[in-house]
């Protein structure tokens, strides 16, 4: 009996194919690249791009931070199709073509306003061990606009229909009025929105439009070194991961009805989340580091899973199981694919 509606979920981001390849160290440094990072292209990742495609083996996928949440969460739930709907730009050309497929094998009911002024954003998924290092090109993904595709009225409809919001905080640099539309709808109507962090350069360089939203956010994930940004930037004052993610909860929030929650991935150490007033760390799943294929999705495919529990309103320790086993199941594929069933109870 499944306990999802269709377009219950709902996701906005920056669709993008991801360029995985296995690199080495020289060619991180030569593009001035850490081992672990996320990070946006500048003009001198330009020719990057062109040397990872002749260099090396490179697999392309269909990412996008939210667009991979949606996807997890659309197959852990399985049927109905169509309970994760998605929104982004991409350009007319051949990878989005590929991106427009991926999304419906996937059964995600995407709706992507198409543009010609530039093309579908790419990342560049450099991969050194179970290290991943990301360069996201944006392009289309950029051109995103509010008034152009998310105030269409048959747009609006979809999502007035669910009743899970998630975003990542990569959108942040795209359309900050485009997530407000979204964050107060779900807040004026007593709906779960959720934010990602996403990574320290939103914490640091994107904070402004992070603190507007932050009181709509019902849900905030992050990971252990996005926290860590985040507690600095806000000057809270301690490193104790327990602590920030109090700290976090209690910043103000307009929808007194529900109390925010938080969610601290912390790679293979145990996960943190907030409780009413106390904090609780559930331990993730064994891997082998030799099962280990690549992590690139990892955090990804733990907030689909989450969702994926959550648009069927099952206890948040529940949501966070699901979390862990998704993410299990992504670390040892490439990139953020996944086999054809889960088998998650």
């Amino acid at each position: 009996m499944p306990t999802a509606s269709q377009n219950a979920l709902f996701g906005m981001g920056n669709p993008l194919l991801d360029i995985c390849a296995v690199v080495d160290k020289d060619f991180l440094d030569k593009y001035g690249l850490k081992t672990n990072d996320q990070i946006l292209a500048e003009e001198k990742h330009k020719e990057m791009f062109e040397e990872i495609v002749k260099k090396f083996k490179v697999e392309y996928h269909a990412g996008g931070a939210t667009q991979n949440s949606v996807k997890v969460a659309q197959w852990m739930i399985q049927e109905p199709h169509k309970v994760a709907t998605f929104f982004g730009c991409i350009g007319k050309d051949k990878f989005g073509k590929i991106l427009k497929e991926k999304a419906e094998e996937a059964h995600v009911e995407a709706h992507y306003y198409e543009q010609s002024e530039e093309p579908t954003g790419t990342c560049a998924a450099c991969i050194t061990g179970d290290n991943r290092s990301l360069v996201a090109n944006l392009a289309a993904a950029n051109c995103y606009k509010k008034e152009k595709h998310l105030d269409l009225e048959e747009n609006w409809k979809l999502v007035e229909k669910a009743q899970v919001y998630y975003i990542a905080g990569f959108f942040l640099t795209v359309s900050l009025e485009s997530i407000l539309k979204v964050a107060k709808h779900a807040s004026e109507n007593n709906k779960i929105f959720c934010l990602n962090l996403s990574a320290p350069f939103i914490c640091e360089f994107f904070k402004e439009a992070l603190m507007k939203v932050m009181p709509y956010v019902d849900i905030l994930f992050g990971n252990e070194t996005e926290a860590a940004t985040f507690a600095q930037e806000r000057g809270f004052e301690t490193e104790d991961i327990e602590e920030i993610a109090k700290k976090a909860q209690s910043l103000p929030k307009e929808n007194k009805k529900r109390q925010r929650i938080v969610v601290f991935t912390q790679g293979k150490e145990g996960t943190v989340m907030t409780k009413g007033d106390k904090v609780e760390t559930f331990p993730v799943l064994k891997i082998d580091q030799s099962e280990i294929v690549d992590t690139t999705g990892a955090g990804d495919a733990f907030v689909g899973g989450f969702l994926s529990q959550l648009v069927q309103d099952k206890t948040f320790e529940q949501c966070i199981r699901a979390g862990h086993y998704a993410a299990n199941v992504i670390i040892r594929h490439a990139g953020c694919t996944f086999p054809e069933k889960p088998d998650f109870h």
